[in-house]
């Protein structure tokens, strides 16, 4: 669920440079339920190869089915999100993810003790929002990441947003990073702790294998990072939290949670 705001930097350096450049294909061609799609990806090719996408990339936009499931975990989001922070953590689990938390942060302390001294950002929210994401990694999700980025680009409600993110998934493709087959979030979230595409060109560490766990909580951290985090408690960086997801009840339970785990 990270995509309500990641990319809340999204005006920089190369996002900016994809959102111009498809920008103004989507406007004109964007579509609110499958009819428009094949023909919407065709000239989308165009603008993307513009862009910079090479032969994978392209050749894995060509193979990009209409993601039906995306779109109707998109419709529903708003529901997701409501309610107040306790009815949310009780959902999502947020006692079990404090739990699991302060057990993982010992058993990888020597992991977070190197996150944290290169990047300032304690343990606590990089675990909560691990945990809040996929479950420490249990569950990353089913749904095919270049479809689903580019069925919400194409999408009317919010192209201009996911627009970036999904010539930024193909650019991913080309570079061997993500393939044609590579699966996530309903939203093209994937990995750990579920970055948008874009936020990986942008935060990634390494060899931006965010399926794997050190890169993925390092990556977290250079994002948060980059969002102002400036070393303290979660509590004390919430505009960094914020530019993680939008939602102020995500941002509660994420504080929450970081706080009991870096409260040991």
């Amino acid at each position: 669920m990270a995509f309500l705001a990641q990319g809340a930097k999204l005006a920089s350096g190369l996002l900016v440079a994809l959102a111009l450049s498809a920008g103004a294909a989507n406007a004109a061609s964007c579509g609110k339920d499958a009819s428009g799609f094949e023909t919407w990806k065709q000239a989308f090719a165009a603008e993307a190869k513009g862009a910079g996408v090479k032969n994978k990339g392209l050749q894995a936009l060509a193979g990009a089915k209409y993601a039906t499931a995306t779109i109707k975990v998109d419709r529903a989001v708003k529901k997701a999100f409501s309610g107040d922070v306790n009815s949310f953590m009780k959902r999502r689990g947020g006692a079990t993810i404090i739990s699991k938390g302060k057990s993982l942060k010992k058993a990888n302390a020597a992991l977070f003790a190197d996150i944290e001294r290169r990047y300032g950002v304690p343990a606590g929210p990089l675990l909560a929002i691990w945990g809040m994401e996929t479950g420490f990694g249990a569950a990353m999700g089913n749904q095919n990441t270049v479809s689903a980025i580019v069925t919400l680009a194409y999408d009317c409600r919010r192209p201009a947003f996911f627009t970036p993110h999904a010539l930024a998934a193909l650019k991913l493709v080309d570079r061997g990073v993500l393939s044609a087959s590579s699966v996530g979030a309903a939203h093209g979230e994937f990995g750990h702790t579920q970055f948008l595409p874009g936020n990986v060109l942008n935060y990634g560490v390494g060899n931006l294998n965010l399926r794997d766990k050190s890169t993925a909580l390092a990556s977290t951290a250079n994002f948060l990072r980059g969002h102002g985090y400036s070393g303290g408690p979660a509590s004390a960086n919430r505009g960094a939290i914020a530019g993680w997801n939008s939602a102020s009840v995500y941002q509660q339970a994420i504080i929450i949670m970081a706080d009991a785990i870096d409260g040991e």
